[in-house]
């Protein structure tokens, strides 16, 4: 009988839906700038339905310690660009 392989699950910071690891966006912030998450430090989830959602702005202020919502929306849209 073949074993099922273990998929992690996380939540997202926003919405606190739970999701597969491989589904969500994974950023830090760093100097108070939002970033992909470079393997050193902490991190957070967020899934790609709460891009657009009202709540985002202020939850991503909240994890970056920053009062600058608009600058961290903009960097987000940036790496969802790049990042595909």
């Amino acid at each position: 009988m073949a074993q099922k392989l273990h998929q992690p699950i996380r939540m997202c910071v926003v919405c606190r839906e739970r999701f597969s690891q491989s589904s969500l966006l994974r950023l830090q912030c760093r100097a108070g700038t939002l970033e992909p998450f470079s393997h050193q430090g902490r991190s957070f989830y967020l899934c790609r339905d709460c891009v657009e959602h009202k709540k985002t702005p202020g939850q991503l202020a909240r994890q970056c310690k920053s009062g600058a919502t608009v600058e961290l929306m903009n960097r987000l849209k940036e790496i969802i660009v790049n990042d595909g």
